[in-house]
């Protein structure tokens, strides 16, 4: 911890506390976005074999709550969309309208050999990866992947969260 010329000691990147005191000083951002990576809610959409592994990521013995990562069933509660399994032509558009559903900022993880590159199907009813039709932050491959790669690939979300820049203020 270095101090510098006004007391104030760095306590992590950019959160300052002022020795003596019970304040911390930084930015609006930093505080917003500690805040969402906290409290991550993902719309869990499982169509295959990855969607076993997805619940048990969320089971007692592996346990994301801890990290604040609570499954929600209801797009309009979520901000996180894991798309575990292979997505036919037919399922893509009800995958598209509820990801529309979920209000900003959202997130989408392709969870799955599956969902990320259409997986061993290469046929005419299969979407060869989310990609194509949904913006994805984050890709875990594997057929299927652990729940261990699930909980790394929301570890890296909730990173990407906390480094974001926004505008929280109108007059900025």
């Amino acid at each position: 911890m270095k101090k510098d010329d006004a007391g104030l000691v760095e306590v992590e990147d950019g959160v300052r506390a002022i020795t003596g005191a019970n304040t911390i000083i930084t930015s609006v951002d930093k505080i917003v976005n500690w805040g969402r990576a906290s409290s991550l809610w993902p719309m869990t959409f499982g169509l295959a074999c990855c969607a076993i592994e997805m619940m048990a990521a969320g089971a007692a013995h592996l346990d994301l709550d801890r990290f604040g990562i609570i499954f929600r069933a209801s797009p309009r509660q979520s901000d996180c969309m894991i798309v575990a399994g292979t997505v036919t032509m037919k399922m893509a558009p009800v995958v598209r309208k509820v990801y529309d559903q979920m209000p900003e900022p959202r997130y989408v993880i392709a969870m799955g050999s599956c969902a990320c590159s259409g997986g061993i199907f290469k046929t005419y009813s299969t979407v060869q990866g989310v990609d194509t039709f949904l913006p994805v932050d984050v890709y875990i491959p594997g057929c299927p992947p652990r729940p261990e790669a699930l909980i790394d690939g929301l570890l890296k979300l909730q990173n990407l969260i906390r480094k974001e820049e926004f505008s929280w203020s109108r007059w900025a």
